[in-house]
């Protein structure tokens, strides 16, 4: 049986021109690689959200206006937009504040046109912070900017509008927190929601997903609501707003994508979709008075090689600025905004529109490819003059400077050699423009040979990784989604595979070897041999468990993986 399975799938695998001696962009006789390229989510929504890639994030409201000060001290404690909490400012007081707030400044057309030069896609902003106050026009409360404020316009119509006009998708920031309808101040933001404040935040969830055209994201933020509400404040997006992405903010694991932590590059690969909100400064994303504002290009050179880590890594950028008062952009941070911009258009291709790789973080820096184009952005200039990429499986047509010429390269086995000028040309992120023959391929660091039976250790496997929560920020915890290993063997195979170790024995995992996959149990995962599977010849071949179908994209795997014998 096991034979003629073998035969049936070799003879397909010709016809269709999958095995690997028809793919001319591979090296010669060698080995055929996986595919390098981290693809996009397999829902369309969640596709399209990260086809979105790098956003404008805006904190703005009645805290701006204070700009960090209060009866003409500093308040150095907490973020800005806070001072409400971190003062102690009674309402009343607050309230006059809001009263005085004169926006004049705010102009639409030119944030939006700044975030186009930025090279963002998208923009989020506060509809209504922790302060309570509303940035758009209510029915819900008087305590709103149209309502409490001379201003009389709603900034959230202006501002929507505008980014439609000039291609920008739109969406809002929306606290569960809200010290005006009753929440006290605590210092970690997790207070519940109780019952009386649920119309509030459902009429204002209702309001704004319905006035305001479509919207693209919904960035939920802090309190501890219970599974119903998470699930309840998250229907209304869904009912009026289908296309609109939600961040894991919301809590409960009810969200589309993970909010990681403010300016978070992650350390381990990332499954599934997630975003990471970076700020210019790390002291505060509302308007700061005092704040210093120093050292433009090694601000931009900071926020672009933050950018570029996040995309090389497969998360959305969303990065802040906290307008004044009245509504005017801070100058430094429309000049780091521009600087982003100029390097952007310096490099085209290399982040925007480009894919993260399964390389993974380098001793020297990222990769993204676009194309048949790999691009590697040298974030630490190596001091030998050589930089090194293992595990290329796809040729090299040429290797340039991007913006700068050609260099010299060599391969190395499968590793890419390439030789260095001492000092670069871009001075804020240099990158390097790698022409490939055909799709890009690699071997994995974990790929394991044998001939006859693979014995394997945990040690053998990758992780994939994502997060989950049980109703708040402190609940988040990091968990094991995937685990992933690679074989590899000169002669076509067809195999079974047993596991030892320990899984939940109710809950049913999915294992894939190459192309073909079996659902089992935990119990008959971890009690058997599990297959037929076929491994090609001269081709790395993953080996891949995780839930068959998981409750939310942070599921915990619940597998403890000691050894696994493919024979």
């Amino acid at each position: 049986m096991a034979r003629k399975l073998l035969v049936l799938v070799i003879a397909a695998l010709l016809v269709t021109g999958a095995l690997p001696g028809t793919a001319v962009a591979e090296r010669g006789p060698g080995v055929r690689g996986v595919p390098g390229t981290v693809e996009l989510s397999s829902d369309a929504k969640m596709a399209a959200w990260q086809r979105l890639q790098f956003g404008l994030f805006i904190h703005w409201g009645v805290y701006s206006e204070l700009g960090g000060v209060w009866q003409g001290k500093p308040v150095t404690k907490g973020y800005s937009e806070q001072i409400q909490m971190w003062a102690n400012i009674p309402e009343a007081d607050y309230r006059k504040v809001a009263n005085g707030l004169r926006p004049d400044r705010f102009d639409p057309a030119a944030i939006c046109s700044l975030a186009k030069q930025a090279g963002m896609r998208y923009v989020v902003i506060t509809s209504k912070h922790h302060d309570g106050f509303s940035m758009f026009d209510t029915a819900t409360t008087d305590y709103d900017v149209v309502d409490a404020t001379a201003y009389g316009k709603d900034p959230l119509k202006l501002l929507s509008n505008e980014c439609r006009r000039q291609g920008l998708g739109f969406g809002v920031y929306f606290s569960l927190v809200d010290w005006h309808q009753g929440h006290a101040f605590d210092g970690d933001n997790n207070n519940p929601i109780p019952a009386s404040m649920e119309p509030v935040i459902e009429g204002q969830l209702r309001e704004l997903m319905s006035n305001y055209g479509e919207i693209s994201e919904v960035w939920f933020d802090m309190s501890a609501p219970t599974r119903a509400q998470s699930e309840k404040f998250a229907g209304i997006v869904r009912r009026l707003q289908p296309r609109a992405a939600i961040n894991s903010r919301i809590w409960n694991n009810v969200g589309d994508f993970r909010t990681l932590g403010d300016n978070e590059i992650p350390s381990v690969p990332l499954d599934g979709t997630w975003q990471t909100p970076a700020s210019i400064y790390h002291e505060t994303w509302g308007y700061r008075s005092w704040q210093k504002r120093e050292d433009l290009p090694g601000k931009v050179r900071d926020l672009v090689t933050g950018l570029t880590g996040v995309r090389a890594r497969g998360g959305n950028y969303l990065l802040n600025i906290g307008p004044r008062g009245d509504g005017s952009v801070v100058e430094f941070e429309a000049d780091v905004l521009r600087g982003i911009g100029d390097w952007l258009r310096r490099h085209p291709g290399a982040v925007l529109g480009a894919s993260a790789t399964r390389f993974g973080g380098q001793p020297w820096g990222e990769a993204t490819v676009n194309g048949r184009d790999l691009y590697l952005h040298v974030m630490r200039w190596p001091e030998s003059g050589e930089l090194r990429l293992p595990g290329l499986a796809t040729d090299v047509v040429q290797v340039n400077e991007d913006g700068a010429g050609p260099l010299r390269w060599e391969r190395d086995g499968n590793d890419l050699v390439v030789r260095l000028p001492a000092q670069p040309q871009d001075k804020v992120l240099p990158v390097l423009k790698v022409r490939l023959a055909g799709e890009l391929r690699i071997i994995p660091r974990n790929t394991v040979s044998a001939e006859k039976a693979w014995q394997l250790t945990g040690a053998d496997f990758e992780q994939g990784y994502s997060y989950g929560d049980t109703g708040s920020y402190p609940t988040t915890r990091r968990t094991i989604v995937r685990q992933t290993t690679n074989l590899l063997t000169g002669r076509p195979r067809v195999v079974s595979a047993t596991v030892h170790g320990q899984a939940e024995k109710d809950s049913r995992y999915l294992v894939r070897i190459g192309r073909f996959s079996h659902e089992v149990t935990g119990a008959e995962l971890t009690s058997g041999a599990v297959g037929p599977f076929v491994v090609l010849p001269n081709e790395v071949t993953p080996l891949t468990i995780t839930k068959a179908t998981p409750a939310h994209q942070g599921e915990q795997l619940g597998l403890r993986v000691d050894t696994v014998t493919v024979r």
